[in-house]
């Protein structure tokens, strides 16, 4: 008897070793930034290859997404299971209220250190970097930040305002952060005449119709507006780019952990980052061929950048910014 039983006990080990992992499975509750449309190519391709998760998804930009989550939080009844949303600024403030779970087995083969949270409670899940757009009449080419500072450009440079754009907002905390930089060259763009205000999608017209020969602006619009005939080019500065990289987050209070780490695994695994190359964006994870129009990931230089250093600077920098330019 005794004999049997251990038998039967090896059996079943040895059955349940040899079976796969649960697959997730569920109801999946996303609150996203994402474009209408990515965030469906995303969600379907997810639930592709997770046929039994069923995933529900809003969509609303970023601050209105929070503005609806911290409401949420207060009333006690969080919806969703995770976030994608558009900084790590805003991850770095729910960490702060420990409001994100961590995910200590998340795989970050192949992202440097910078583009997932040292704690593993946030990653990226793509670069949209800031570099400068150039009409291709325009007296130069820049190459680097500094040379918006010079006397050809007088006048010529207009970027979006970060009162109003969070990429804008990004980039100023990474310039500032930056000891060859720093707000001293954010004084030189407006004692150069640079203008600042709007979001992205005003600096490409004004640059692509001639009004400005320059424009500090996101990569993905010039670069596509320049592959249909547009008359702008798109430059990766010598110093490197800021980047906002559309970080992807589990809440403490998530009612299904399990299907929400999957979307974490989908979204950093090679397939989910070739699928945010199809949608135009630079892939987070080296090795992966980028979108036509842009350089190799491994060309591509990232400045510095400290999260928790922005959120603790957020106030000061838009009054200083303000107080600098107007606004």
């Amino acid at each position: 008897m005794i004999r049997k039983a251990s038998l039967l006990a090896v059996s079943l080990a040895a059955l349940f070793a040899a079976a796969p992992a649960f697959a997730a499975s569920g109801k999946l509750v996303l609150y996203t930034s994402q474009p209408n449309e990515d965030a469906q190519a995303t969600v379907d391709a997810f639930e592709k290859a997770n046929p039994d998760v069923d995933v529900e998804w809003v969509r609303d930009g970023t601050t209105k997404v929070m503005a609806k989550l911290q409401a949420e939080f207060a009333a006690g009844n969080p919806q969703p299971d995770l976030l994608l949303i558009a900084d790590s600024v805003t991850m770095a403030g729910l960490k702060r209220d420990g409001r994100l779970m961590a995910y200590e087995g998340a795989d970050t083969t192949g992202f440097e250190d910078g583009l997932f949270d040292k704690d593993k409670t946030y990653f990226s899940t793509k670069l949209i970097t800031t570099g400068i757009v150039n009409n291709t009449r325009a007296a130069m080419t820049p190459t680097s930040w500094k040379d918006l500072t010079k006397e050809q450009a007088k006048g010529q440079v207009t970027m979006p305002s970060p009162l109003t754009s969070g990429a804008a907002l990004v980039h100023l905390a990474t310039l500032t952060q930056n000891p060859d930089l720093g707000w001293a060259y954010v004084e030189a763009l407006a004692e150069n005449g640079a203008t600042a205000a709007g979001g992205n999608g005003g600096i490409l017209k004004a640059v692509a119709g001639g009004e400005k020969a320059y424009g500090v602006i996101v990569d993905f619009l010039p670069i596509r507006e320049a592959a249909k005939g547009s008359p702008v080019n798109f430059v990766f500065p010598t110093e490197g780019v800021s980047a906002v990289t559309e970080p992807v987050a589990i809440l403490k209070t998530s009612q299904n952990p399990e299907a929400a780490k999957a979307f974490v695994d989908f979204l950093l695994s090679e397939e989910g980052q070739k699928l945010a190359v199809t949608q135009g964006y630079l892939p987070a994870r080296d090795g992966i061929e980028p979108p036509a129009g842009f350089p190799s990931r491994d060309e591509i230089k990232l400045m510095p950048f400290d999260a928790d250093q922005a959120l603790a600077d957020e106030e000061e920098n838009k009054k200083r910014f303000s107080e600098i330019f107007g606004g």
